[in-house]
């Protein structure tokens, strides 16, 4: 998706207001009344008829007269929302060029006030299959029912909480700066996706710190689930950075070995077909870390120990199998995920609707 932002600083308080109330109206509707959106708004002299005529020329509202006269945010109106509720905390100023995209999020280039730049992550699951991110992702729990809002709100909440966790951890990721809504701040990583690599230095020391890295994850108590040469980064001196992690899920996860395994299958495949390497079992630790490999020098699974910090404790990641009592009545970690209205209520409020007139926007 194109992120256009071209008029978002003519928007007005009342147009950021309107969408706001289409926002917390979707947390119950599919498609907000257009009844609701005028009681809630209470403009004058008929200005929220006219503030939502506007949003839906600027695409940032979709208009239904299907079943009754309604409207729902779009992609853009959603983006808007968050990147507006950041720009308001101070966290940038401008917006830039668009750096990458994936199948589920997409990445720009912003910049603070005193020129530093950073990476604006849009989290965009569930815009296109519904079924297909509910099959691939299990962070939502027991819950049955939500919409592309809350299963993009959630998964940057999950992958802020990650980063910030493994960066206190000494592991090599973004530092996380902020996050709204489906929106994450992060520092720039100056580095290429692993991917795009065609010669390296040290292909052997790469391959053990890159296995070493996933090793010590599973002591921390998580798998990463996709760690493939799309989602490590490495700079000009061979250094790693680890990126991607709403997805994670603890060890005690029901399907941990798989996706563990999954994950190394990834590495040794890559570092093969790219680099040529041949692996067997070798005496030495992988990064400092004491397990069985097999005959080709995978990590046994089975032979990881936890240590001291078990970050799916934490964090409370997918699988975990710690018990919750809550009313005397158990429940699993799993299951507690906190209600898509409270957390969209929490991130609604009126600071979200003033102050858009600073941002400046980088073409």
């Amino acid at each position: 998706m194109f992120l256009d932002m071209e008029g978002f600083r003519s928007l007005s308080k009342d147009d950021f207001r309107v969408l706001t109330i289409v926002e917390m109206g979707m947390r119950n509707h599919e498609i907000v009344p257009s009844k609701l959106v005028h009681r809630i708004a209470s403009l004058r002299h008929g200005g929220t008829s006219k503030v939502l005529d506007n949003l839906h020329i600027h695409k940032l509202l979709h208009h239904d007269s299907s079943k009754y006269d309604g409207f729902r945010l779009t992609d853009l109106g959603y983006d808007y929302l968050a990147i507006k509720a950041l720009v308001n905390r101070g966290v940038f100023a401008s917006v830039g060029n668009k750096i990458g995209e994936g199948k589920e999020s997409e990445i720009f280039e912003v910049s603070r006030e005193d020129g530093t730049v950073l990476a604006m992550k849009l989290h965009q699951l569930g815009r296109t299959s519904f079924r297909a991110v509910a099959n691939q992702r299990d962070y939502l729990g027991h819950r049955t029912s939500y919409n592309w809002l809350y299963l993009s709100r959630l998964a940057a909440t999950k992958e802020f909480a990650f980063m910030k966790a493994l960066e206190e951890h000494g592991f090599p990721v973004p530092n996380a700066v902020d996050y709204n809504r489906h929106c994450v701040i992060m520092s720039l990583v100056q580095g290429y996706p692993l991917a795009q690599v065609k010669q390296m230095q040290n292909p052997e020391i790469v391959f053990e710190r890159i296995i070493g890295l996933l090793v010590r994850l599973a002591e921390h108590g998580l798998i990463h689930c996709d760690y493939n040469e799309f989602y490590i980064m490495i700079d000009d001196d061979e250094k790693v950075t680890i990126i991607d992690f709403p997805q994670m899920v603890s060890v005690d996860h029901r399907n941990a070995q798989m996706y563990f395994d999954r994950d190394v299958e990834c590495i040794f495949k890559f570092f093969h077909k790219r680099f040529s390497l041949f692996f067997q079992e070798s005496a030495d630790d992988i990064d400092g870390s004491e397990v069985d490999m097999d005959e080709n020098g995978r990590p046994y699974f089975s032979s990881i120990a936890k240590g001291p910090g078990f970050l799916d404790k934490e964090l409370a990641a997918s699988g975990f199998a710690r018990k919750q009592i809550e009313g005397g009545v158990e429940k699993d970690a799993d299951s507690g995920e906190e209600s898509e209205d409270g957390a969209l209520s929490s991130e609604l409020n009126e600071s979200d609707i003033s102050g858009v007139d600073s941002l400046h926007l980088g073409e």
